[in-house]
């Protein structure tokens, strides 16, 4: 038995035979959590589990309980993960950039912040618009967006950050090699969805791009303004936005595929940058109860009653501006959802909750905290994809601390209907697939050159052979690949459908596999890397592709413009 004495708290371990470990301050959870947890790791298929759960005293102490279950790295015994390993918080580190760009905001009003604002600008608030905010050279980038006018639109800084500025995902379109400012510039290529505040609609790059304005007018960068102003102030001390950092440190987990491959550090140091206001923390449960404990005292840090977030700050990025669900969706949220900056607000039954999830290659999060209850909740998985698990760990918590049946309920309504694909009749594709075969391109994205086994350039036999370790002659014979080598993804694949549509999955292939297994494999994050293209012809030879991803944005361009082809995908590739 060993213990730490930090600050005002006294952190201890229980030695136990399972692979979960609890390490409290108080007895929030009972020892029976250990045992779901555990099994909540292998029915998901997660390697390693890291949990926090946090409410005030009566004098405002922080009172913390930390679990942890399986495994931290590939070489360990299993065992080896612990309350401070470090996990990539994924999106749930959007709270972080909405509270940034609230304190800098802040220190406009205070003159703390004495940088120039554009010409014409007096003041720098949530309602400042965008196109006003973000400096000449780059406004140009904000123009004409998908063919609207950001001028006349007017989306604020509010719309960026709660997701209703019109422009839905497309995480496809940047890269490795990408600064944020070319991020911006590109802006003005993407087609919309939407008009300003008509649908919310997810998206990375207008996180990228509230990053951009705090490391212009803070003159410092993203990370670093973070780190001085929030991770600093609240001892959060292994938390930051360098993957180099923390794997030096020692504390960084390994991280897996959903389906159990291991896989690398996706979001390394090549994208910190741009990367950093979507979904760059880097930080631990033992890190995160301490922003769950100023959360749930308004701001203002229990330990020192230093003010960290000032109340308008709070307010508004946990507010809700935006509606996200418009009814009660699922066997437990009783009431609309709405969507702050950074945060989704709803009730479960009686239950108020301020919660945000994340997720991207090697790593699922949830982040949330309940205001009237007096509870912070921390659960972060080392393999992708495990939101529903996460969800489950959630509501046992809520159960065992509140004395709600929200796990019970969740168990007893797993049976629901699931809605069934229409099946098409099959149509042969108009062509033979080698004249389907050559390049594409599209504004805002990368070029793509499709290959067909039919292809003998030095380039296509080597993608041939790549996805050859991994598909039998009839499927490579069947489909056309490219290179793709975009953030998410390596390549893409289109395996035919029906006519000339085939369906795409931008993938991110391992053909000598990855860690200790040497054996081919591939990954791909189901919804946002799945889609489908349709080709289109003029006098029997291709003219070109659109693309669709985002179903939902494409159903909103058919419904306002009809169904061109080029029009109505999330990009138009046009043969070259």
């Amino acid at each position: 038995t060993w213990r730490v004495s930090q600050a005002k708290q006294e952190t201890f371990f229980l030695p136990d035979n399972n692979a979960a470990k609890l390490y409290f301050t108080d007895t929030l959870l009972p020892p029976q959590l250990l045992s779901y947890v555990d099994e909540i790791r292998q029915n998901g298929t997660i390697p390693g589990i890291s949990i926090g759960v946090v409410r005030l005293g009566e004098n405002k102490e922080p009172i913390i309980q930390l679990a942890s279950s399986g495994r931290k790295t590939e070489e360990g015994n299993g065992h080896d993960l612990t309350p401070d390993t470090l996990f990539c918080l994924a999106s749930c580190s959007k709270a972080f950039l909405a509270t940034s760009v609230g304190l800098l905001m802040e220190d406009y009003a205070t003159a703390k912040n004495v940088t120039p604002l554009p010409s014409g600008l007096t003041r720098f608030d949530w309602d400042t618009k965008v196109i006003d905010i973000v400096p000449k050279e780059l406004q140009w980038g904000l123009h004409d967006i998908g063919g609207d006018d950001w001028a006349t639109r007017k989306a604020s800084i509010a719309d960026i950050l709660g997701h209703v500025s019109g422009l839905p995902r497309h995480d496809h379109s940047y890269r490795p090699s990408d600064a944020l400012e070319d991020i911006v510039r590109r802006m003005r290529l993407l087609r919309t969805s939407y008009e300003l505040r008509e649908k919310f609609s997810y998206n990375n790059q207008l996180y990228m791009l509230g990053a951009y304005l705090v490391s212009h007018y803070a003159n410092t960068s993203y990370p670093d303004f973070v780190e001085d102003r929030l991770f600093r102030p609240l001892g959060m001390r292994s938390s930051t936005f360098s993957y180099s950092v923390a794997n030096t440190s020692g504390l960084l987990t390994d991280s897996w595929a959903g389906f159990g491959r291991r896989i690398p550090f996706w979001l390394d140091d090549s994208v910190r940058e741009f990367k950093a206001g979507a979904g760059g923390v880097i930080s631990s449960a033992e890190d995160m109860v301490k922003w769950l404990a100023v959360l749930l005292n308004g701001g203002q840090d229990p330990a020192t009653n230093k003010t960290v977030i000032p109340k308008n700050v709070f307010d508004a990025v946990t507010t809700s501006r935006w509606i996200v669900s418009g009814k009660p969706a699922g066997p437990l949220r009783d009431s609309i959802a709405g969507y702050g900056m950074g945060w989704m607000r709803s009730n479960y039954g009686d239950v108020e909750v301020v919660e945000h999830t994340g997720g991207n290659p090697g790593f699922s999060a949830l982040v949330a905290f309940l205001p009237k209850h007096n509870l912070g909740v921390v659960i972060l998985s080392n393999a992708d994809e495990k939101a529903p698990w996460n969800f489950k760990i959630f509501t046992r918590i809520l159960d065992d601390v509140l004395g709600t049946r929200m796990s019970k309920t969740l168990v007893e309504s797993s049976d629901a209907e699931v809605d069934q694909l229409t099946v098409t009749s099959y149509k042969s594709p108009s062509l033979k697939l080698e004249d389907y075969t050559g390049l594409y391109t599209a504004p805002g994205y990368l070029p793509i050159r499709l290959c067909s086994t039919s292809i003998y350039s030095k380039d296509c036999r080597d993608i041939i052979s790549d996805f050859a370790t991994l598909h039998n002659a009839s499927t490579l014979e069947s489909t056309l690949y490219a290179a793709f080598p975009n953030v998410w993804a390596s390549h893409v694949r289109l395996d035919h459908f029906s006519g000339d549509v085939f369906n795409i999955t931008f993938t991110a292939l391992f053909p000598n596999g990855y860690g200790q297994n040497t054996t081919a494999f591939e990954t791909a994050e189901t919804g946002e890397s799945e889609g489908w293209v349709e080709f289109k012809m003029t006098q029997g030879e291709v003219e070109g592709f659109s693309l669709v991803i985002d179903h939902a944005a494409y159903e909103s361009r058919t419904r306002k413009i009809g169904s061109e082809l080029i029009e109505t995908g999330d990009a138009w590739f046009a043969k070259a």
